[in-house]
């Protein structure tokens, strides 16, 4: 402040300031993000007015506008915030404080959230080290930089390097919360979407089981978390073909999350992708296209050209255009998805081998066995060195590449 204010009014400023950080924080644990948004703005002037810009309060005002506009979908609003909260953190405390860790860390996530994930590992495995390092850090820190570094492994496909972070993760947490805490629910719901990525699908259903019954038991029903736990419950009744059961949990995910988060978020984009997945392999081919284009133009809108999530729309759209025999089409996509996927998340990851599987199954439907053969080949390769030889996907594409080879052995002998 200009001057020198007396200490009765510069003490009544930071409890002002602090009392709106509170209250903003309160609305964004209840998901009430328009509400906190002007509370972090007014926390931020008022702690910039007190101190100017150098300063440790003004750094985490900074971080916790960056992350309410991170949990709106606000990427490029909050990319900006959370690079001056980092420069600002090791300008004042240096480059190896637990203050630092936590810049890296929401940095990370955003990049992360973009699809940035070559940009995102250093700055999480730096964030680890740091919490490691540091005398009596916080386990709590250090559980949540072991997750988060485990949830980019998962999302590569590096499966056995994310498992020991997240049981490492959740025990952490359940020694220092106890079981009924929404970050024990987390690490349990984090932990639950490995073992789906592998297959792993009774060993899953419990775990998110239970950290939906936390989840509302906490936030009640009414909160962008439990919409988060009742979508990843239903993408597992989903892969194992319960389709009855995923279907309510869908709608009402879509429809909780228009109503929290309104329509241009990502999250709806998710579940209008997932409703359309649904609907594609129940057969209704009408009504899964139309959400399909909406997720995908969302996608596009929100997220640019360049992002995995838009090659798994892509790549879902043209299985609808096959299931409607629209060949060419669905070929288009197909390529488009697989070239996306094969540039961003590398040669050997699951969602790359979900590409050449579904292109060599069209090119079968069109009898072009010649070309489906390598494709089968070499999904089934990276599906063996990701998940293992007896994973669901692996033995799929095992017996459908046997079967066009007897297909093709037939031919010949004609």
């Amino acid at each position: 402040m200009l001057g020198n204010p007396p200490p009765a009014l510069v003490q009544s400023l930071q409890k002002l300031a602090q009392s709106l950080n509170n209250l903003a924080a309160a609305y964004y644990a209840q998901g009430r993000y328009p509400e906190a948004e002007p509370l972090y703005r007014q926390a931020l002037a008022h702690w910039q007015q007190l101190f100017g810009n150098e300063h440790p309060e003004v750094a985490q005002s900074l971080n916790n506008l960056a992350a309410l506009y991170y949990a709106q979908g606000r990427y490029p609003e909050a990319e900006p915030l959370f690079g001056q909260a980092l420069e600002l953190r090791q300008r004042l405390f240096g480059p190896e404080r637990p203050e630092v860790a936590q810049s890296l860390n929401n940095l990370a996530l955003l990049y992360y959230g973009q699809g940035r994930y070559a940009e995102a590992e250093p700055l999480y495995v730096r964030a680890l080290d740091i919490h490691k390092c540091w005398p009596n850090t916080n386990p709590l820190d250090l559980a949540t930089a072991q997750s988060n570094l485990a949830e980019l492994y998962r999302t590569r496909g590096h499966y056995t390097q994310a498992e020991p972070l997240f049981i490492q993760a959740l025990e952490l947490r359940q020694k220092f919360l106890g079981q009924d805490d929404l970050d024990v629910a987390t690490a349990l719901n984090n932990l639950a979407g490995l073992y789906y990525a592998q297959g792993r699908y009774r060993q899953a259903e419990p775990l998110c089981l239970r950290s939906l019954q936390v989840h509302r038991r906490l936030l009640g029903d009414e909160h962008p978390e439990v919409a988060t736990c009742l979508n990843n419950l239903a993408e597992l009744y989903q892969a194992q073909g319960r389709y009855r059961q995923a279907e309510p949990l869908y709608v009402q995910t879509l429809a909780l999350r228009r109503r929290l988060l309104g329509e241009a978020h990502l999250d709806v984009a998710s579940s209008l992708s997932s409703l359309a997945e649904l609907y594609r392999l129940q057969r209704r081919a009408a009504k899964a296209e139309s959400l399909q284009v909406q997720a995908l133009e969302l996608y596009q809108r929100l997220l640019g050209q360049d992002h995995p999530a838009v090659a798994r729309s892509l790549h879902n759209l043209a299985l609808l255009q096959a299931v409607q025999r629209h060949y060419s089409g669905a070929e288009l996509l197909l390529r488009q998805a697989l070239d996306l996927r094969q540039r961003l998340l590398g040669p050997d990851h699951p969602e790359l081998a979900q590409s050449l599987e579904h292109l060599a199954a069209l090119y079968r439907s069109q009898k072009r066995y010649a070309e489906a053969e390598p494709l089968w080949q070499r999904a089934l390769g990276i599906y063996e060195r990701c998940l293992g030889a007896q994973h669901p996907s692996a033995v799929r594409c095992r017996k459908n590449l046997a079967a066009l080879r007897a297909t093709m052995a037939k031919q010949l002998v004609r």
